[in-house]
C-alpha cells in the first residue's frame, strides 16, 4: 500500500493523461461493441463539444493545484482530520480519507448544487447532455469545477488525507466517469451486485434523467453506499425507459452550442427563452 500511495503522491503527468484520455479511448470502443442506446447523433461532433468542458476542467484543476498540495501538507504536518484523531494502519487512513473525500467532495457538493439554485444553473451544462456517453463523464462547466475542488480541499481537512491519497482519490474518480457515464449495455445481475457498495452504469444514468425526482437521486460518485445512507438512492427496472437531458433545456440546439452552455448559469431564469 505503501509504495501505491508514494506513486500518487508525485504521479506522473503522462499517467494522468492516460486515464483520461486512455479511458475515454476504450469506452469509446466498447460503446461501440455493446451500447445501451443507439443514439443517432453525429458522436464525434458530440465529443468535441464535451471535450472542451473537459479541457476547462483540466485547466481549472491545474490552477487550483497548488492550494490542494498546500492543504494536503498542512494536515499531515498538523494531524488535523479523521485519520489522524487515533493512529491506524495506512491501508485504513487510505480507506477512511476515499470514503471522506467522496462524502465530502463529490456526494456533498453534488447535493448541494441540485438544491441551490444558482449552483444547480453550473451544473445543469452536465446534465443537458441529452445523448450520455463517455465524454458526458467530465462536461462540467468551469464554475461548477470550482465548487467541486472547494469541496474536495475540504475533504483534505475533514480526512487528514495526504497528496497520495488525495491523488489516488481523483484518478479512480475519472475512471469512474467513465464507467458510469458510458453508453454500454452491461448485465442487470452484474450491475445490481456492485451497485451495493459502487456507483454503476445504471445507477447513475437513473440520474440522468431528464424529469424529478430521478433528477434528484443517486448522487454518488465511487461509493454508492452514500445514496443508500442518506436514502437518495432509486432504482429503474427498465434503464432503457430513461429519457437523458434536463426539463427545462430540451432544445437539441442549444445543449450543443458551446456559447449557450457556457452562459446558462448567467441567465435570469433557467427557461430558454
Amino acid at each position: 500500500m505503501s509504495d501505491i500511495i508514494n506513486f500518487f503522491s508525485d504521479v506522473p503527468i503522462a499517467f494522468r493523461t492516460s486515464v483520461l484520455l486512455g479511458g475515454i479511448m476504450f469506452f469509446w470502443v466498447l460503446e461501440g461493441l455493446i451500447p445501451l442506446y443507439s443514439f443517432k447523433y453525429k458522436k464525434t461532433k458530440h465529443a468535441i463539444t464535451n471535450l472542451f468542458f473537459t479541457l476547462s476542467t483540466a485547466v481549472i484543476g491545474f490552477g487550483l493545484a497548488f492550494i490542494l498540495l498546500e492543504s494536503t501538507v498542512f494536515v499531515t504536518q498538523n494531524k488535523i482530520g479523521i485519520i489522524h484523531l487515533v493512529e491506524l494502519p495506512l491501508y485504513l487512513q487510505v480507506i477512511v480519507s476515499l470514503l471522506v473525500l467522496d462524502l465530502v467532495g463529490a456526494y456533498l457538493i453534488h447535493f448541494i448544487e441540485h438544491k441551490v439554485p444558482w449552483m444547480w444553473k453550473f451544473h445543469i451544462v452536465h446534465h443537458s447532455d441529452m445523448n450520455v456517453d463517455v465524454t458526458t463523464g467530465l462536461r462540467h462547466h468551469p464554475g461548477e469545477t470550482v465548487f467541486r475542488i472547494s469541496f474536495t480541499i475540504l475533504g483534505v481537512y475533514v480526512s487528514g488525507a495526504s497528496i497520495g491519497m488525495v491523488m489516488l482519490y481523483q484518478s479512480l474518480s475519472v475512471l469512474f466517469a467513465h464507467i458510469t457515464h458510458a453508453n454500454i449495455n452491461v448485465p442487470k445481475k452484474l450491475d445490481k451486485i456492485i451497485s451495493f457498495l459502487f456507483v454503476t452504469p445504471h445507477m447513475h444514468k437513473i440520474h440522468h434523467h431528464y424529469k424529478q425526482p430521478l433528477t434528484d437521486t443517486n448522487y454518488g460518485n465511487i461509493f454508492s453506499i452514500w445514496d443508500r445512507v442518506f436514502k437518495t438512492y432509486s432504482n429503474v427496472k427498465d434503464q432503457k425507459s430513461i429519457v437523458y437531458g434536463v426539463d427545462t433545456y430540451m432544445d437539441k440546439k442549444k445543449t450543443k452550442s458551446l456559447k449557450d452552455l457556457f452562459l446558462i448559469p448567467f441567465k435570469k431564469s433557467l427557461t430558454q427563452d
